[in-house]
């Protein structure tokens, strides 16, 4: 039996809550999701932008959750034996909990934020972390107003590390998670144009990643790209909020982590660096010049935690990409074999930038191509035609042989393209999905990259539906 997360008396006290029925004796874990609720766990009744929460928890008690936590406006709707925690604020009484659940941790905790890269540095952090003490950290992409107190009161009070992910589109996001989180490091991966509909310009975006100085602990420190034009201003910016410990990564001579080489393969990369004064070479289990300029942050952010440097850099071999964040999948074409790189998660230029580098240094066939399947990159406010149209310096620098395209904004690329490089163009992922698939043969690499509302994982589905293979975790080079 999993060890009780909460206690009932303890979530009664952080959330304020009034009691109806049979309460356990506490929960194993805590759930918004009745589909995929777990026996012991708390379900919290959250109303989305979509569903009310409400309305599942009957099919979350049938499934065997613990307890549920409601609205008192609707306490009505359910059975009087019913085991619930009644609040006035479903939302706000996770927030509570979360606070509750800092105040009884004695991990160290780090918070990552950034423009690129945020889900990636995570679970590289995750990853080097676990090897050294019992690690907590946010899963997928729980990064906002619901995702960091939900991650936060999930973790386990004996926790040695933490690690958050949050994210923003808007001013002001930050500050209230970051202040729930309090960590003792902070890393700001990059700032790159992405939400621009909601910002004037990069110096307001690095404004509001700035945020997360406002909840670092006293004495603690931050980590930030040297290499990135907004180094200067979240440097000035973390001074004014009393962050003494300023820590820099990239190629620049000046930088604290500093990439000294790099030699990047198909399927990871070897990478030479000075980490805090450290000689070390290593092996990155995922390929791309992104990952290695983030594992700087990575093994820098781990030190500042109290980790070994010199196994925190063995454990980054050992990293792999996650699904819609550049999983390799084998498609069984013919005789033969194509391979998928699935990046539908997301899309902005600089991380498009980062996947058409890898598409590049992927491997053919003898008669293979390199296909890229782009949709619409979003919130990129009235530069997003020229920077869709941009898009073409990288897909002729990384000798990508195909690219098919969907969706009004990627009409800009398309029209760009050189005759030679035109696979095919569709308003729709739905409506490119039939050409994307026809065009396939053994020996192609193809990437798939766009948008979250670009709906770009219905051409990943299909590929894999009309070519079943398997997971690509090829020996790196």
């Amino acid at each position: 039996m999993n060890a009780l997360l909460w206690t009932s008396d303890a979530m009664v006290k952080a959330m304020r809550a009034a009691t109806q029925g049979v309460l356990p004796d506490g929960v194993t874990g805590l759930s918004i999701d009745s589909r995929t609720i777990a026996k012991g766990e708390a379900y919290f009744a959250i109303k989305g932008d979509v569903h009310d929460g409400h309305s599942f928890v009957e099919a979350a008690l049938k499934a065997g959750a613990a307890l549920a936590v409601v609205e008192a406006a609707q306490r009505d709707k359910f059975p009087a034996d019913a085991p619930l925690l009644v609040v006035d604020d479903v939302l706000g009484s996770l927030v509570e909990l979360a606070h509750a659940s800092r105040a009884r941790l004695n991990a160290q905790i780090i918070a990552v934020t950034g423009s690129v890269g945020k889900t990636s540095t995570k679970e590289a952090l995750r990853r080097v972390l676990s090897a050294q003490g019992e690690t907590h950290a946010s899963v997928a992409s729980f990064n906002n107003h619901w995702g960091v107190p939900l991650s936060l009161a999930r973790c386990p009070a004996a926790t040695r590390f933490a690690v958050f992910e949050i994210g923003m589109n808007h001013a002001g996001e930050i500050t209230p998670l970051v202040k729930m989180v309090r960590p003792h490091v902070a890393v700001i991966t990059t700032i790159e144009p992405v939400h621009l509909e909601f910002f004037a310009g990069l110096e307001a975006i690095a404004d509001a990643k700035a945020e997360i100085f406002e909840g670092v602990e006293p004495g603690g420190a931050v980590v930030l790209n040297r290499d990135n034009s907004q180094f200067a201003r979240l440097q000035k910016q973390a001074k004014k909020a009393g962050i003494k410990r300023i820590v820099s990564f990239g190629t620049n001579k000046k930088s604290d982590a500093r990439l000294i080489d790099v030699s990047l393969h198909a399927t990871c990369s070897a990478v030479h660096a000075d980490i805090l004064d450290h000689d070390i070479t290593y092996k990155i289990g995922m390929p791309g010049r992104h990952m290695a300029m983030n594992s700087l942050a990575v093994l820098a952010g781990a030190a500042l935690l109290g980790a070994d440097l010199a196994r925190a850099a063995l454990s980054l071999s050992q990293l792999e990409a996650p699904t819609g964040r550049g999983l390799r999948r084998a498609l069984e074409v013919g005789h033969g074999e194509a391979m998928l790189i699935d990046e539908s998660y997301n899309a902005n230029p600089a991380s498009m930038g980062a996947a058409l580098n890898v598409l590049g240094q992927a491997p053919v066939g003898p008669h293979g191509r390199r296909i890229a399947v782009l949709g619409d990159m979003l919130e990129l406010g009235p530069t997003a035609p020229a920077l869709h149209r941009g898009l073409a310096e990288a897909i002729k620098a990384n000798h990508i042989d195909l690219v098919y395209c969907c969706g009004p904004l990627m009409r800009n690329l398309w029209d760009t393209l050189s005759t030679g490089k035109r696979g095919g163009y569709a308003e729709s992922s739905a409506a490119l999905e039939a050409q994307a698939v026809a065009a396939v043969r053994a020996g192609d690499a193809i990437m798939v990259k766009g948008s979250l509302g670009s709906k770009m994982k219905v051409i990943v589905s299909a590929l894999e539906r009309r070519f079943p293979g398997k997971a690509a975790h090829e020996e790196a080079v």
